[in-house]
């Protein structure tokens, strides 16, 4: 497969991708290029820095004059485009780093990657990492995201995705570029950064601190483990079709109360930890996604159930309280704020 780009490797999927493709393919080189961002963490990869098919580059993906010298150095089979701003929170304070960095950023990378393979696309490979959040609020009902639902972002980060997705779309149908876009619901796992609903809730559990859920708890959201993603953007990369949208889901639909609930169970913690705060705003009430397509076509499917994953993720928050503990406090020494 030769040499793969692989942009925010050092975040929580995609440093869980590059454990996984190490250790599935033995004839690729990876080359990560992460601008280490406050969730960004090369820790996360301590355990593979000495492999010799992993060179990792610090840099910014709107740098067009760093991703162009890449793409000239490496000559790029592929590029796995994983890096973006993503938490809606953050959005809401400060869009401004989520525009410049998912939609200007993906830009570079699609611009260099066209110019660098100037249509000699038959054996290349440029899958953008999306999200469902891009397809807005399903409500109550009892509908699901297709790859058709029209997009409706609602916070200013599914909108910065959501730019991006569409600046994908429009090199496929004005280039004949090879770029490919999934769109994956929740993930939860080892690595993720602990401002993120699982991993906050296990941390201040293990602290006794209140486990803060937004308005009723009544959000839906459909959860997947975050190798079975990994597992499934390999099979896009290897088998999917160019201009084509997939969605990955877990078609594990829960509310975020009940996700508190169990954590609280598996830790033996009281339920009287959980505190109701004021929702956010645009706070979509239901995602879920239909993943007919990639498993019909690519023949994928998710492996691990949620009671699984959910004991599987647990139990490596408890065996890593140092690697947490860390990112605790760097949030205290540069103020980006508390979990």
């Amino acid at each position: 497969m030769g040499n793969i780009l692989m942009t925010g490797g050092c975040g929580f999927i995609g440093s869980n991708f590059v454990h996984y493709f190490l250790k599935a393919h033995s004839d690729i080189n990876i080359i990560n290029l992460d601008k280490l961002t406050y969730a960004g963490n090369p820790d996360n990869l301590v355990t593979i820095e000495k492999d010799k098919r992993y060179t990792f580059v610090k840099g910014d993906i709107a740098d067009a004059s760093l991703v162009e010298k890449l793409f000239k150095h490496y000559d790029f089979d592929a590029v796995v485009h994983f890096a973006a701003e993503s938490h809606v929170d953050r959005s809401i304070i400060g869009p401004e780093i989520f525009v410049m960095t998912n939609v200007l950023g993906t830009q570079v990378l699609l611009e260099a990657a066209r110019k660098e393979w100037n249509g000699k696309y038959d054996k290349k490979r440029f899958v953008h990492v999306s999200t469902d959040e891009v397809y807005g609020d399903l409500g109550s009902t009892g509908e699901y995201f297709t790859e058709a639902t029209p997009l409706a972002p609602n916070s200013p980060y599914s909108a910065s995705k959501a730019g991006s997705d569409f600046l994908a779309r429009s090199y496929y149908k004005t280039y004949g570029f090879p770029a490919i876009i999934t769109r994956c619901s929740n993930n939860y796992g080892p690595y993720q950064y602990p401002e993120k609903l699982i991993p906050l809730m296990i941390a201040n559990a293990l602290d006794d601190k209140p486990l803060p859920v937004y308005g009723d708890g009544k959000n839906i959201r459909d959860w997947i483990y975050v190798e079975d993603h990994c597992i499934a953007i390999d099979n896009v990369l290897e088998k999917g079709k160019s201009g084509e949208v997939y969605n990955i889901g877990g078609s594990n639909e829960w509310y975020n109360i009940d996700i508190v609930k169990k954590v609280l169970s598996i830790l033996g913690k009281p339920e009287s930890l959980i505190s109701f705060v004021t929702d956010r705003p645009g706070h979509d009430r239901r995602y879920a996604i239909d993943a007919s397509k990639i498993k019909k076509e690519l023949g994928w499917k998710p492996s691990v159930t949620f009671e699984q994953g959910i004991e599987k993720t647990v139990q490596w928050y408890l065996e890593n309280k140092g690697w947490w503990r860390k990112l605790q406090e760097k949030h205290e020494k540069t103020n980006v704020g508390k979990f």
